[in-house]
């Protein structure tokens, strides 16, 4: 019997370069308290499982027809032209129609893994860290949603000798994050604007706690590595006077680093298979606008810009 903490894992990219120092494998937990207008994973936001329909896969109710059964609410039916569609409002995600879909067509978002089986999967890559020293990235979703199973993953990474990193959103509860931080050896923390208006209006969440957060973080761990990110997003925080503002903020806090992340489209698919609509729509940021921002963090923060060892 395996007695170790269980949690909804969405992905595990391996052999990731942009998520950390080195070789790292990310381990993506399920769970957001925030809904980021612009968020590339929308599969990350619920906390348990949700189904994604590709129809382009399905083989139509005339010649299949054997999820539509399968369906305890009834929520699956065919469009026009045979193919598989889902009342996404009345579905429950309980996940009795994917196992009986033979293409793919309906696939479920989010599986509960052990602790153990999470941690073997990123072991299987300890030559790669070693030799890059790289490691165990957590990122979301937001870990703080399941912090009980994030801390477990910390501390079997801990025995096993391996290097860990967070990403967080910087929004839940302190005691959480102050867990967390005591087993990882470094921090990617998000601040996506110092106006709690906008913040609002973009997020759903005021960012009082995040501000207040990071600043604690800072305090009460002042030798861990931070690594404060903005995603720069048109419309909502490319202009100038918000990049001031989080410079600002950040600059009395010794040893943080900034970084700017451009806004990308990469995410608009798996609104498609969610049977949602991409809320920033055709929203475009300007090849200028992201190199003036970017220009302006490098000027006001100068070795202090861009991921440690960058």
């Amino acid at each position: 019997m395996n007695d170790a903490p269980s949690g909804w894992v969405f992905n595990i990219q391996r052999y990731s370069l942009h998520d950390g120092g080195g070789i790292r494998t990310v381990v993506f937990l399920k769970g957001c308290p925030l809904r980021c207008r612009w968020c590339s994973n929308p599969e990350s936001q619920a906390l348990l499982p949700e189904i994604a329909v590709d129809s382009g896969k399905c083989l139509g109710g005339a010649d299949c027809g054997l999820c539509a059964g399968r369906c305890p609410q009834r929520c699956l039916d065919y469009d026009a032209g045979g193919r598989i569609r889902l009342d996404v409002k009345r579905c429950r995600h309980c996940l009795d129609c994917v196992p009986a879909c033979p293409t793919g067509a309906l696939h479920a978002f989010g599986d509960r893994l052990t602790s153990d089986r999470v941690m073997d999967i990123v072991e299987a890559d300890s030559l790669f860290y070693a030799r890059s020293q790289g490691g165990l990235t957590l990122s979301g979703g937001e870990p703080l949603m399941q912090a009980a199973f994030a801390l477990a993953l910390l501390r079997e990474a801990k025995k096993r000798r391996i290097d860990t990193l967070l990403e967080t959103c910087g929004y839940g509860p302190w005691q959480a994050l102050k867990a967390l931080a005591g087993y990882t050896d470094g921090i990617y923390f998000d601040l996506k604007s110092l106006d709690d208006a906008k913040h609002r209006a973009f997020t759903g969440r005021s960012n009082r706690r995040v501000l207040e957060n990071l600043a604690r973080l800072r305090r009460e761990f002042p030798a861990l590595p931070v690594l404060v990110r903005t995603p720069l997003i048109p419309g909502f925080n490319h202009r100038r006077e918000e990049i001031d503002r989080i410079v600002d903020f950040i600059t009395p806090l010794a040893g943080v680093r900034y970084e700017i992340l451009p806004y990308h489209r990469l995410g608009r698919d798996k609104y498609r298979l969610l049977g949602r609509e991409y809320p920033l729509g055709d929203a475009r940021l300007d090849p200028a606008d992201a190199g003036a921002a970017i220009d302006l963090a490098r000027r006001r923060c100068g070795d202090r810009y861009g991921p440690p060892g960058a």
